[in-house]
């Protein structure tokens, strides 16, 4: 049984770790025939790096379904992994992907979607809400008798990425501070990236009489970390990986807006999707773990915080503390 496998986005920091894993991992590559990574960006480092791990680098051009038809049709995949891109029209571009396998009969279809997208408000976060929207749109074709891709659904609702607090890595450094949105009284569990990338490549890479692995088709897999937080415990978990002292601070929504748009290299949509992300901690409304899919799919536990903290230990501990200013 061929897999081939399509992965959109796959310039994006969870695209390029799947694909890494399907292209490298001894695993997953031996169950795959070919990777296809979809791409707006081709001339980007990381395309390029999966180029010469034996990717198939194909640029993605959105905005005409059956153009974007045909090109999953020309890459000959029978599997894709569908990855909302970090983009202001995100929703569109992966709606659009979204129909397109299902018109080019990709019979077996993985969304990556959010944790706490069912919480999420409409109106008070939309880009958070449209992984809902995203998820229905998938599911939809297991009911239309008419198209190959109902056949293997699964959706990963990722949880927050816990390299999402790298951003904070230079007030760590400097203040001994991890500033966050998110009060004094709510918890979340942050889920490292690879972990929801390992459970990613399990599922494209397993096999089943109808598509994908039995254990997997079909499935709603919520992943989050195995640790719920709050900011004084994730201070304290990063204090005793690293070593020295770090104190949480809840700063504002205001706050955590010009910081991300001083120390984010991401677009304007995803530091919203950061901030609404965010309301939900403080609104009570990710006081949770969700970590059975992980332990059932890898057979492995989840990554603890203070790990995660021990592997960026480079990027968060201090160079030169300075006194701060009020």
């Amino acid at each position: 049984m061929s897999r081939n496998v399509c992965i959109t986005a796959a310039e994006g920091h969870t695209g390029f770790a799947i694909a890494e894993l399907l292209l490298t991992h001894a695993s997953f590559s031996r169950k795959i025939d070919s990777v296809t990574a979809l791409t707006m960006d081709p001339s980007s480092p990381k395309a390029k790096e999966l180029q010469s791990m034996g990717a198939k680098v194909v640029e993605h051009v959105p905005g005409r379904q059956r153009v974007v038809t045909k090109l999953l049709k020309d890459t000959g995949c029978d599997t894709i992994c569908l990855i909302p891109p970090a983009h202001a029209e995100k929703f569109d571009i992966c709606a659009e992907l979204i129909h397109a396998a299902k018109k080019a009969g990709v019979p077996n279809v993985c969304l990556i979607s959010s944790v706490g997208c069912d919480y999420a408000d409409p109106h008070k976060q939309p880009r958070l809400r449209e992984f809902i929207d995203l998820e229905a749109l998938t599911l939809s074709a297991k009911g239309d008798a008419s198209t190959p891709t109902g056949t293997s659904p699964v959706v990963i609702r990722a949880g927050f990425y816990a390299e999402n607090l790298l951003l904070y890595a230079p007030q760590a450094q400097t203040e001994g501070i991890l500033p966050l949105p998110i009060g004094h009284d709510h918890k979340f569990a942050p889920v490292a990236l690879g972990d929801v990338a390992q459970v990613a490549a399990h599922v494209l890479s397993g096999k089943g009489k109808h598509g994908f692995d039995d254990k997997h088709r079909g499935q709603m897999m919520v992943v989050t970390g195995p640790m719920l937080c709050a900011g004084d415990e994730l201070a304290t978990a990063a204090s005793d990986a690293l070593g020295t002292k770090l104190e949480f601070e809840a700063i504002t929504q205001n706050e955590a807006k010009k910081v991300l748009r001083a120390q984010s290299e991401s677009d304007n949509s995803e530091q919203q999707y950061l901030l609404e992300y965010y309301a939900l901690v403080r609104e009570g409304k990710t006081n949770y773990i969700s970590t059975t899919a992980f332990n059932n799919v890898t057979g492995h536990h989840p990554t603890e915080v203070v790990d995660f903290f021990k592997m960026y230990s480079g990027e968060f501990n201090a160079r030169k503390r300075v006194k701060r200013s009020r």
